[in-house]
């Protein structure tokens, strides 16, 4: 048995404690350093092109002078975030590392070579560890790809969301489907693991068109696949204007329907939303899921880390200029 201890936010760049959980007296202590739990490393790049109406992801449109990001001060952040973390995982081996966001893909194959140079200075990393970063088809090209590659990234998830043109514009997407089908060939073709994303219960979709969207997904053959149902989330424009979307009986048989297709091409439904070729298993979402730890670092990144004698979880500012600003000053 555990029991929470509130812990009250630090005024200067100290991750926010969410809280601690400890066990109690006579209880059995965690297997802390001696065997701690995989640990993982997520880094939050927190912008997009636009904000697409369905998000609550911590994500911000790039709105900055001559239309660029402010790539090498963020960087300039992480590694310091990350430097100021380090001592909380010491020895301690990282398996997987996510760059989420936002639109990792925005960053440039030599910042995201830059982050990576420092977190093996910093942190030691399994040999085989899996290294995904996430990217938009509307904002790749051949040379970032191969950069991404030769940085270290050896796993790619591509926001496909829909391959087809008129869903993909009601979903706010900056791509179109000849720029989605273009995008995972390219992931294809340069990178050993890739995962789609696509979502179904689009607004006024068909169960035909559902289907057609996953048979598609399923043709490129990628070893891994991710299917969302569209939820409206709270403090998004299609929650407080709703599009018309599937009815539940709909959307179930969209599920089922794709759940078989999957499972007739070899793909295993193993989490929520996640199917995989036999043995393709995203490492990082399966250390989520066990109870694994996890450090994040970057703007509004979470982070849980067990010790000896408690677990804490770690919140960072959310804002990227507020987090920027914290985190330089240390």
């Amino acid at each position: 048995m555990k029991k929470i201890i509130e812990i009250k936010a630090a005024t200067e760049f100290k991750p926010q404690l969410i809280n601690t959980v400890a066990p109690l007296a006579g209880a059995a202590t965690l297997s802390g350093l001696s065997n701690p739990p995989p640990l993982s490393l997520y880094i939050h790049i927190p912008w997009c092109v636009q904000k697409c109406p369905y998000c609550d992801f911590n994500s911000h449109e790039s709105r900055h002078k001559n239309g660029e990001l402010p790539e090498a001060a963020y960087v300039e952040a992480l590694i310091k975030d990350l430097e100021l973390a380090t001592p909380k995982v010491w020895g301690r081996k990282i398996k997987s590392i996510f760059f989420g966001g936002g639109t990792p893909s925005l960053f440039s194959p030599e910042a995201i070579d830059t982050i990576l140079s420092q977190v093996r200075a910093l942190t030691p990393l399994e040999y085989d560890a899996e290294i995904t970063l996430e990217a938009n088809p509307g904002t790749v090209d051949i040379a970032n790809f191969a950069g991404y590659k030769q940085a270290g990234v050896n796993r790619l998830s591509l926001g496909i969301q829909s391959f087809n043109a008129g869903y993909l514009k009601a979903l706010g997407r900056i791509h179109d489907d000849k720029q989605a089908i273009y995008a995972a060939e390219l992931a294809l073709t340069t990178f050993d693991r890739v995962n789609l994303d696509v979502m179904y219960g689009l607004p006024n979709q068909s169960l035909a068109d559902a289907l057609a969207d996953a048979k598609q997904a399923v043709a490129l053959n990628p070893d891994h696949l991710s299917f969302y149902h569209l939820t409206l989330e709270p403090n998004t424009p299609f929650y407080h204007t709703p599009p018309s979307l599937p009815d539940d009986d709909t959307s179930a048989e969209m599920q089922i329907e794709i759940e078989n297709l999957l499972a007739q091409h070899g793909y295993e439904h193993y989490e929520t939303s996640a199917f995989a070729k036999k043995g393709k298993q995203a490492r990082h979402n399966l250390n989520y899921w066990q109870f694994g730890d996890y450090l994040g670092i970057g703007a509004g990144a979470h982070s849980k880390l067990s010790y000896h004698d408690k677990i804490t979880r770690e919140t960072r500012p959310k804002h990227p200029k507020a987090y920027m600003e914290q985190a330089i000053q240390g």
